[in-house]
């Protein structure tokens, strides 16, 4: 089981909050799932996880994810496992229920297939206890959003199974962090328990609200974690001397009775009640689907930003969506097995989400995207003839000298587009490209409403002088022929106020 459709699918047990979510997560890259969850609400949950999931994640994405893959729901376990590559459980955190879960799982699917637990708390010998095959039994703790957060802690398993373990839950996207040895709550919820055990104690002792605790955190320190995490934060705040000047100088501090880390408040009604009223005042007003998309909107324009730069987070999702078919190498495989498109009317250079962060106050794709997603229109025939990375650092290129947009119908945030291009001039260091981007039809069909047309006019320069001057051979007899074939298929589209609406 690798990227992509899988030879097995994925079994889900449990569709709660994390394995909704998880379901979400494999089938968007084109695994599929069958959830198994006795509570007669699951299926509706699990469906409004994933159409959260099915609006966000493609939207991290310069490409388009694979085809998403079927959800099923079965009404036994057993048939939620048989035949599955891989078990993930979510069960409720007992251990009694997740021992019982794994006894028939294990009755059913073979001695190969790993069976990894969402927990947050048991330790892999703990619910390995009585297994047939222990090795195989193995934690994968995600992190709430499952579909958008990559960190997955794993930690047990033989050799073989955390090694499967790791290049499953890469092959989606997801940081798969080898903890060296198994102890309770893992590592990154004993960080969480005693942020959150500090702040207990600061609503307790009424030095803050839940808000103003929160507003610590996310106009402050949680910034910086994002992007660097605790270690590295500090290096930082040590100037030249580095981490060893930052220990030296603020070290003495923790010695000092500021935090009650080791100690847990009461939660007494009291507090509990203070808690929650204060937790109502300052988001009640929204709803939990409301909340959900705010966070996973939130979530995307943050990881965008990060994978921009290729750091943190950023940089997995940039080295996951390499993985992933372009709109060049889809045609070019589509050449490789005779059904290429050349002889048709164009080129599918573009199949995108459009991301939260591209939208305007109207909630559609703000005028400028438009020109980006035309331009990375015009690099993936550029990169089909031969004028990708290696043909530019040889100090070669093509510049845009004119575009013309005409803006057919609203694009909104989230929705999926194709594009296709032809090319309508290719006379030595003359290039136009004609674009055409659609709304791309959700069942893989053919595109149905035009959203915005672009002629595109480019030169051939060379990088060395800043002029114009005649391409290489072999790209010239290339995108020729494209321009003939496109030519032969039928009229080119206009860009022209008649073809306006």
């Amino acid at each position: 089981m690798t990227g992509g459709a899988a030879s097995g699918h994925v079994a889900i047990l449990g569709g709660g909050v994390i394995g909704g979510a998880w379901a979400a997560r494999f089938a968007l890259n084109g695994h599929p799932v069958r959830v198994h969850d006795p509570a007669p609400d699951a299926e509706r949950r699990v469906r409004e996880v994933l159409a959260n999931a099915r609006r966000t994640l493609p939207m991290l994405y310069e490409r388009a994810l694979p085809a998403e893959a079927e959800v099923a729901f079965t009404s036994s376990l057993e048939a939620a496992v048989d035949g599955a590559a891989w078990v993930q459980e979510s069960v409720p955190e007992r251990l009694d229920v997740k021992l019982e879960t794994y006894r028939a799982t294990e009755a059913v699917v073979g001695p190969d297939v790993p069976i990894a637990s969402s927990t947050s708390g048991f330790r892999p010998s703990e619910l390995a206890a009585g297994a047939s095959c222990p090795g195989r039994i193995v934690v994968a703790h995600p992190f709430n959003p499952v579909y958008l957060l990559p960190l997955v802690e794993l930690v047990g398993g033989d050799g073989a199974t955390a090694a499967r373990a790791s290049d499953v839950l890469r092959s989606i996207g997801m940081h798969p962090l080898r903890v060296r040895r198994e102890n309770d709550a893992h590592i990154a919820d004993r960080l969480l328990e005693a942020v959150w055990r500090e702040s207990l104690w600061l609503v307790r002792d009424g030095l803050a609200t839940t808000e103003e605790i929160d507003d610590a955190i996310r106009y402050g320190f949680g910034l910086r974690w994002a992007q660097m995490g605790l270690f590295e934060t500090y290096r930082i705040a040590g100037g030249e001397g580095g981490m060893a000047h930052f220990v030296e100088q603020f070290g003495p501090c923790l010695a000092w009775p500021w935090t009650k880390l080791t100690d847990v408040p009461e939660l007494t009604d009291e507090l509990v009640a203070a808690i929650a009223a204060q937790s109502d005042a300052q988001s009640g007003h929204l709803g939990i689907r409301a909340l959900e998309r705010l966070r996973d909107d939130n979530l995307v324009a943050i990881l965008r930003a990060l994978k921009g730069r290729g750091a943190a987070a950023g940089a997995l999702i940039r080295a996951h969506e390499t993985a992933l078919p372009s709109a060049a190498s889809d045609a070019q495989e589509a050449d490789a097995a005779g059904r290429g498109d050349d002889a048709g009317a164009s080129l599918v250079t573009v199949r995108r989400s459009v991301p939260v962060d591209w939208g305007d106050c109207n909630g559609h794709m703000n005028e400028g995207r438009y020109g980006q997603v035309f331009s990375d229109a015009a690099d993936a025939v550029l990169e089909r003839v031969g004028c990708g990375a290696d043909y530019v650092a040889g100090g070669f290129s093509w510049f845009t000298a004119e575009t013309t947009i005409r803006y057919l119908a609203e694009t909104l945030v989230a929705e999926r587009v194709l594009v296709r291009t032809r090319v309508d001039l290719a006379e030595g260091r003359k290039l136009r490209l004609l674009h055409e981007m659609h709304r791309d039809a959700p069942d893989g069909g053919a595109p149905d409403t035009a959203l915005a047309r672009c002629e595109q006019f480019l030169l051939h320069v060379s990088l060395d002088t800043r002029t114009s001057c005649e391409p290489d051979g072999a790209v010239a007899t290339r995108l020729a022929a494209l321009r003939d074939a496109h030519a032969a298929a039928g009229a080119r589209p206009h860009i022209t106020p008649e073809t306006s609406p």
